[in-house]
């Protein structure tokens, strides 16, 4: 039996669901870009890469007088060409990846003012039910109409309004939106709904330390905002240096293209991709 990946079957996971009532339920897990978005964000990639690879390793294979060759002339267009390719390559997950966890921050947030609205409606006396429908009807006028959240509770009141029991629906969006807030949420409202608990605190509690968590989370991004900057300036500033070296000083910049100048170059920036990476992992902070 074949097996898979976290990565591949994440890859294989469907974009939309359908709910019980054949409602189109969206799976927050992944992101299946269009065929002219993929497109475009390669060709963005490739365009950057293409011009930075000619940047760094332009020039390659000129004479002893400083003439270009026809070797210069192919590898002018071979070397950008095949760095091009690795960027488009290599920016199409990094860009999907993205938009995933921006999408699983929007809902999130969301999510945050559902439990804030469905925890004064049950405050008011309503019932489990009819809470729902009204943190819908309060949301509406806070979001857009295509907003996570309110497609979220029409699949939830599509649901009640056909006899599917509440926590399975909240279980299955917990499940779709692998937000540990909201699996924690559901799992919780399921065994305490199923046996009686007492629901009006545990959607009180629940909102309290998700308010909490994303408090702390925002005080977090703003502390490291500017390293974050700082790690953006530091992207670029190897390109406008060499840039500014070739336009300035041509004598100069021939080192770059030197067996020595490419050795050391091709190092530099491995060395300077995984330093980026690995800023960037230590600056990301997760839902």
């Amino acid at each position: 039996m074949a097996l898979f990946t976290k990565k591949e079957k994440k890859e294989q996971e469907p974009q939309y669901y359908t709910s019980a009532t054949n409602m189109p339920t969206y799976n927050y897990r992944v992101y299946h870009m269009k065929p002219l978005e993929k497109a475009l964000y390669f060709l963005l990639a490739f365009a950057v890469g293409a011009a930075v690879g000619y940047l760094f390793y332009g020039g390659i294979g000129k004479d002893e007088f400083g003439r270009p060759t026809t070797v210069t002339w192919v590898l002018n267009i071979l070397i950008p060409l095949v760095i091009g390719i690795i960027a488009g390559i290599l920016f199409i997950p990094m860009r999907t990846k993205s938009i995933v966890a921006k999408k699983r921050l929007q809902l999130n947030r969301q999510f945050r003012d559902m439990l804030d609205t469905l925890t004064t409606a049950m405050g008011a006396g309503k019932n489990v039910n009819d809470s729902f429908q009204s943190t819908y009807q309060d949301l509406k006028i806070q979001y857009e109409d295509d907003a996570f959240i309110l497609k979220e509770l029409e699949v939830i009141l599509s649901g009640i309004q056909n006899n599917v029991p509440i926590e399975e629906l909240l279980e299955d969006f917990g499940r779709r939106s692998d937000i540990d807030d909201i699996e924690s949420f559901a799992h919780v409202f399921a065994i305490s709904y199923r046996k009686g608990g007492n629901i009006r605190d545990i959607i009180r509690n629940t909102h309290s330390i998700l308010s909490d968590k994303m408090e702390i989370k925002e005080d977090i991004e703003t502390l490291v905002t500017s390293n974050k900057l700082e790690q953006n300036i530091m992207v670029v500033m190897p390109i406008i240096l060499v840039g500014m070296i070739k336009l300035l000083s041509p004598d100069f910049a021939a080192n770059f293209v030197s067996p020595a100048g490419i050795a050391a170059t091709t190092v530099s920036l491995v060395i300077f991709v995984i330093a980026y990476l690995v800023g960037k992992k230590v600056l990301s902070i997760n839902a």
